[in-house]
Order: C-alpha cells, then sequence, then structure tokens
C-alpha cells in the first residue's frame, strides 16, 4: 500500500453519517496548510445536495466543501460517479458531472461495473496532479448486501491498493460494538488495509474512555489513532441530511416545506445563521406556523413534490398566506411548482404526464433530459446589489411572468416577480450566500435589518476549527508513515 500523507488515504464509516466527510474535509484542510497539494475523492455518492464544478459538471455538495477545504478548484473528477434520488427505488445516474440515465437499484447494481472504471479514470487523472488524495467511502464497508461490485468502500480500495482509516460516532452509542463488528464483516484482505481508528464526537472525561481504547486496541491489533472532540455551531456545507436548525432567533419567520425529495437545502444556510431570521422547515405532518416569507425550495422530482403540496395542504395555506400580505419565493423546482402546469412529456422524471401547479406565475415548464449546469453571476433586478449562485435544473419555463424577472445575468433576464412584488421566482441556488443579495432579498420580503451573514468566512472558519481538532489524527498518520518507511 502506498503512504501518506503523500499518496492516498481513504476515511471509511462504521455507519452512515459517523464525520466521515468532515474528517475528509479537516485533512484536505491539513495538507493546505502544510503546503501539499491535496485532492478529495469520492467514488460514489448518494446525495441531493449538489455542486456546480469548474468544469461545468455536477458533484456532491461535500466534495465541493472538501476541495475548498483543500484550496483547489472543484472538478468533476472528485466525485466521478453521484447518485440522485428521484424515487424510494430509482436515482438520476450523474457520470463525470454529466447524466447518464435514470436507474433502478437493480439495474445500477449491474452498471456498477462500468461505473468503476469512471471512477478509476478519475482517480488516476487526480494522481497526475495531486501530491495527496484523501478519499471518503460511503455508508459502511460492512454492508453485506452491497459487497459484490462495491465500487464505494473497500471495492474501491483493493482496486487502487490504498490504507483505510475506519471512523466510529461515540455519540450514536455502541462505538467498540460498531468498530470490531465492522471488521468482522470484512475479508482478511481488506482487515489487512484498516491501519487504524478514528472515534469521533467524543465528550467528557477521555480517562473514563482508556480502558475501552485499551480493550479495542488489544482485541483488533490495531491502533485509536485519535479521539476527536464533539464541535458545535460548525458552517459546513451538509451532504445531503438537512441541518437542525438553530431555536427562534429572529423575528422574522420563514417557513420551507420540507419535500420528500427536497435538493440543494444548503440554500437555506445563509438564512439558518441570520440573527434577525427564525427559519423552520416544515415536514409531512406538521401544524404550519404563520410566517413573513415562504420559501418553496428545489425538488428532484418536481410533480411528485407538487402532489406532496396538495396532500399535505399548502395550496390553500400558501393562497392564504399571500391574502394576508405574505411574501413566497420559488427556487428551481419551486419556482417551476408556482406556475400553471409542469409537463413532462417523455418522463423524465417517471411517468410521462403533466400536473398542475400552484397557478401563481402565469408561465408553465416542459421537463426535458438536458440539466442545465452552471455557476453564474449578475444583478438583482428589484435592488442594486450583486448576486452569484449556481444553475442546477432540467426544464425550460415560458410564459408572459418571465417578461418581469427578478435578476439579471450575463444580460439576459432569469426568474420571475409579479405584478404586486408578492411572489419570486428563480432558477438560481445559493442566491441568499451573497451576502448584498440575501439584504436585498429579506428587505424585499419585509426584513429591513442591518445585520449580514458572510457564508464564506463562517465556512473557513469551521474548517480551520476541525483542522485544529483533526491535527492529532493527521500527527499519528504521518507517525504511521514514518514507521512504514523505517522498516
Amino acid at each position: 500500500m502506498n503512504q501518506f500523507p503523500l499518496g492516498t488515504l481513504m476515511v471509511q464509516g462504521t455507519t452512515s453519517d459517523a464525520g466521515k466527510t468532515t474528517i475528509v474535509a479537516a485533512l484536505c484542510r491539513i495538507l493546505k496548510q502544510e503546503g501539499i497539494a491535496a485532492a478529495p475523492f469520492k467514488p460514489q455518492n448518494m446525495a441531493l445536495n449538489s455542486a456546480v464544478t469548474s468544469d461545468g459538471g455536477e458533484i456532491g455538495r461535500a466534495q465541493a466543501l472538501q476541495a475548498i477545504a483543500a484550496g483547489v478548484a472543484s472538478h468533476t473528477d472528485m466525485n466521478p460517479v453521484l447518485l440522485k434520488p428521484s424515487s424510494n427505488v430509482g436515482a438520476q445516474v450523474v457520470i463525470h458531472g454529466k447524466v447518464r440515465a435514470e436507474m433502478n437499484a437493480r439495474d445500477y447494481h449491474q452498471y456498477k461495473t462500468v461505473a468503476m472504471q469512471a471512477v478509476l479514470e478519475s482517480y488516476a487523472r487526480l494522481q497526475t496532479q495531486y501530491d495527496a488524495i484523501v478519499v471518503e467511502g460511503a455508508g459502511s464497508p460492512a454492508e453485506i448486501n452491497l459487497r459484490d461490485r462495491d465500487i464505494a468502500n473497500m471495492g474501491f480500495a483493493e482496486a487502487v491498493d490504498c490504507p483505510v482509516i475506519l471512523v466510529a460516532d461515540i455519540d450514536r452509542g455502541g462505538v467498540f460494538a460498531h468498530i470490531v463488528g465492522t471488521l468482522d464483516c470484512l475479508s482478511e484482505s481488506e482487515r489487512a488495509r484498516v491501519i487504524g481508528f478514528v472515534i469521533n464526537r467524543f465528550r467528557g472525561d477521555i480517562s473514563l474512555l482508556e480502558p475501552g481504547l485499551d480493550w479495542l486496541e488489544a482485541q483488533t491489533g490495531k491502533p485509536v489513532l485519535a479521539v476527536l472532540p464533539y464541535l458545535q455551531g460548525l458552517f459546513l456545507d451538509a451532504e445531503d441530511a438537512v441541518q437542525a436548525v438553530q431555536a427562534s432567533q429572529g423575528a422574522f419567520k420563514i417557513v420551507v416545506p420540507s419535500f420528500p425529495r427536497m435538493s440543494n437545502h444548503t440554500d437555506f444556510d445563509a438564512l439558518r445563521v441570520h440573527p434577525d431570521v427564525d427559519l423552520r422547515f416544515v415536514r409531512q405532518g406538521e401544524l404550519l406556523p404563520p410566517a413573513d416569507l415562504i420559501v418553496i425550495p428545489g425538488s428532484k422530482n418536481t410533480r411528485a413534490d407538487l402532489a406532496w403540496l396538495e396532500e399535505n395542504g399548502w395550496r390553500t395555506h400558501i393562497q392564504r398566506h399571500l391574502r394576508y400580505g405574505g411574501k413566497v419565493i420559488g427556487i428551481c423546482g419551486g419556482f417551476q411548482m408556482l406556475g400553471m402546469r409542469v409537463d413532462d412529456p417523455d418522463g423524465v422524471e417517471g411517468a410521462a404526464g403533466a400536473t398542475d401547479g400552484l397557478g401563481l406565475f402565469d408561465m408553465q415548464t416542459t421537463l426535458t433530459g438536458d440539466k442545465r449546469l452552471a455557476q453564474v453571476t449578475g444583478q438583482c433586478a428589484f435592488a442594486d446589489a450583486g448576486v452569484t449562485g449556481y444553475e442546477i435544473h432540467m426544464g425550460v419555463s415560458t410564459g408572459p411572468a418571465l417578461q418581469q424577472p427578478a435578476f439579471v445575468i450575463d444580460g439576459r433576464g432569469e426568474g420571475a416577480r409579479s405584478n404586486d412584488d408578492a411572489l419570486l421566482g428563480s432558477y438560481l441556488h445559493g442566491m441568499f450566500d451573497t451576502p448584498d443579495a440575501c439584504t436585498a432579498l429579506l428587505r424585499w420580503a419585509g426584513l429591513h435589518s442591518t445585520a449580514t451573514v458572510d457564508t464564506a468566512q463562517l465556512r473557513e472558519t469551521s474548517l480551520d476549527q476541525i483542522a485544529d481538532a483533526a491535527r492529532p489524527l493527521y500527527q499519528a498518520l504521518c507517525a504511521l508513515a514514518a514507521q512504514s518507511h523505517s522498516q
């Protein structure tokens, strides 16, 4: 196996959400601080939070965050296979940043041999450009039903012959069983390439943990490389799950319907930490609270999530909200829902057909197989403020509503605003991330605040914080590498 910090290291977890994404980002930031050219890599990612790369493709949002940590431009080679779930049994398959097909789970399992070639091609290209590659696994390597044709965990590690560290979340409980049980599910060669363990999210008296650490090392013959602390208040892009929103901190109420297939909920990160905003995601079966602003988010399956809105009474709620002077913003799929109709003649999202929209904008959308992927910069059409963001959408909207745009991008109108200025819709993800645009949008919605949120600076501060916490892990890895070289 090659050695780290120069070479390749793979971070796998005993469970989903064990902290793999954060540890990879922390190591990437440390390598940047050490002056080592490093890149993140995730062979296969399943997520509805994605980002547009410098080469005009689409990757998981987590890999874009890790690229920022490493101080390099994001590239489709950093996440060559991205699965975007569109139903409980199917997903859109994105290869090298572009949509390849819509597949059910069984068909994709057969397709993995093709996907693995894409993974190895991307990895080989990164090897020629970077001195170190930090790889993130997916889920757990102990998922026996997925071992055949695995490309996400040990299947990749075996193919490229790289060492693995295994991360377990002690905050879940059962950390020692997670680690030992995972090792027991691996083959002999896979166990051999696990060079040590990381226990993540520890809080308390470390002396009370030490007998367990001694037992674990004696039981497995492998070292505990680091015990990392539970860090709170971090501002880092989530890979998929909606992050917990802080308790009500502001008087301005914003409500977001939490679709079953909501995508790119990182659009709301700036609002989540705004001191004058109380942001709430409303899930199925929850009471709909009063709000100043309703934001309808993006969706991986617009027609299905439109049906969810109807079933949960959102049409009536939004109409009442507007009658009482509230404002509404629709982003991407949410923008499409505000129109008269969403047509899917080719069955892009599922069965071919059409679904009535909320009827608030005089426009209609036709879904197409071509996906628009672009990083964009422009101006707000309703205020003197610049905006940056990105577009990831399938479908074309047309109609009179577009004659009064929300933004001006590269000299063209983008999105729509209603004549009474109660509605705003746009395909632009990340519209709240630019401080000036966020202030202008909130002012348009009725909040006149002097507070601003710089998401880029918050992210940088958090990346430095997790790097500081992960320094002992990096030092342990360097010591292992030095020991291996001396033998």
